[in-house]
């Protein structure tokens, strides 16, 4: 289990030449909240970015995000899907339960790197309640329902 925090910024290294070809900079997540890919940055003054499918990725090591080669590279085409920082941005969006009660603002996920799926939710409920009680892990037993305005989610129990 991984948090995207730890993930940005890792170098993603080619296996076949040992080669750094760009840093991890975005989560591609489905509507339905599974972890499509990753968002690489790659080059040096004029940066472009490309996804990474996570079926593509051969390990997700502590000290960077392991691939074959670079043909796993796919450029960025205009989709619904969501980002982290992004377009179609999710950091920041409001939680709620199905039941309607406000959970905070999302700042982080947990998942499972191999298959992509999110089985946790770092919220926050400002700056000062996060200094004075710290960020909540809220659990997920299904997948969310993510809209303009919110994220619907089912709290584990």
């Amino acid at each position: 289990m991984r948090t995207f925090s730890l993930l940005k910024g890792l170098p993603v290294i080619e296996i076949r030449s040992g080669a750094k070809i760009g840093e991890v900079s975005d989560l591609s997540i489905s509507g339905d909240g599974v972890v499509k890919g990753l968002l690489l940055r790659k080059g040096a003054l004029l940066k472009k970015t490309f996804l990474i499918n996570v079926k593509d990725v051969s390990s997700f090591g502590w000290d960077g995000v392991m691939v074959e080669d670079q043909s796993v590279l796919e450029p960025i085409k205009k989709s619904k899907e969501y980002t982290f920082e992004s377009q179609n941005r999710l950091t920041g969006k409001m939680l709620m339960t199905r039941e309607g009660v406000r959970l905070g603002l999302l700042e982080d996920v947990y998942f499972q790197e191999e298959v992509g799926t999110i089985i946790g939710y770092e919220l926050s409920d400002g700056f000062f309640s996060d200094m004075l009680e710290g960020k909540r892990v809220i659990k997920t037993d299904m997948p969310p329902a993510i809209g303009k305005d919110a994220i619907i989610v089912n709290v584990k129990k």
